[in-house]
């Protein structure tokens, strides 16, 4: 199963909407709230070439962007099959 990771903040509506997206879809991921973890956050930057906002959104290690970045992806069917479109890093 791929690996699914999201850097979030508290009250964030874009976090909020890509989140009820992937249970929609059956998605387990993992949430990395970076709202007072400054360590966390700049962990996201990094691995995010330097975009801080939220949400970050990274399947098997590549960054995929945020939450329009993942609604194109699911208009486009590349969530249905994680493991085949996302190769691990």
């Amino acid at each position: 199963m791929a690996k699914v990771e999201i850097y979030t903040t508290f009250l964030c509506g874009f976090c909020s909407n890509a989140k009820a997206l992937l249970k929609k879809k059956g998605i387990p991921f993992e949430e990395i709230d970076v709202s007072y973890n400054l360590d966390e956050r700049e962990k996201m930057e990094v691995r995010a070439e330097g975009k801080n906002t939220v949400p970050q959104i990274f399947i098997n290690g590549n960054s995929v962007g945020g939450y329009d970045e993942l609604v194109e992806l699911n208009e486009n069917h590349l969530l249905d099959d994680l493991d085949s479109n996302f190769l691990e890093t």
